[in-house]
Formats: C-alpha cells, sequence, structure tokens
C-alpha cells in the first residue's frame, strides 16, 4: 500500500463526523483506492454504489479543502461513476 494511500486513510478518519450511510470507493489515479463505509475509511478495492476517481493531486485538494468537490467534478479532475447521490452525501460528511 502506497505511502499515499496510508495518509489518505487516516485523514479521512479524522475528517468524517459519523459514518457514511453506504458503500463508496475512491481511487487515487497510480496509488489506490479507498473504501469509505459506516465504519470509516480503509486502504481496499472493493464493488461500491459510487467510484469518484481523481488524480493524487486533485484528492489532496479536495481532502485540504482548497479543491471544491463540485468544481472538480465539472472541470473533469474528478469522475464519478454510479449514484450521484451517495456522491453528494459523500461530500457532505467530508465538510
Amino acid at each position: 500500500m502506497s505511502d499515499v494511500i496510508t495518509q489518505a486513510v487516516t485523514a479521512l478518519n479524522a475528517k468524517m463526523d459519523g459514518g457514511f450511510d453506504g458503500l463508496a470507493k475512491f481511487v487515487i489515479e497510480d496509488e489506490g483506492a479507498i473504501m469509505i463505509d459506516k465504519d470509516g475509511a480503509r486502504a481496499a478495492d472493493e464493488e461500491a454504489e459510487v467510484t469518484l476517481t481523481a488524480s493524487r493531486e486533485t484528492f489532496e485538494g479536495i481532502l485540504n479543502g482548497e479543491e471544491n468537490p463540485t468544481a472538480a467534478f465539472m472541470t473533469g479532475k474528478l469522475s464519478v461513476d454510479g449514484d450521484m447521490s451517495k456522491a453528494m452525501q459523500l461530500a457532505a460528511v467530508l465538510a
């Protein structure tokens, strides 16, 4: 597992205020995948209700608040595959 994934899991778990009612996957290009569910974030690559894919730079920007997830999606920096309502719910949990 890459250091980027390990650090991202730690940051996501610290940022999440309560669980996420669903199963989401965040794919960081060239690094790996993170699963997010009611128990928090963990390094894994499984089937999910929604998959969000971004570069390392975009993911880090979203996580530290420098990149707006909606703007990243609208400009093609973040792709969403699956249940869009779950993606929006996840964005609210991480805000």
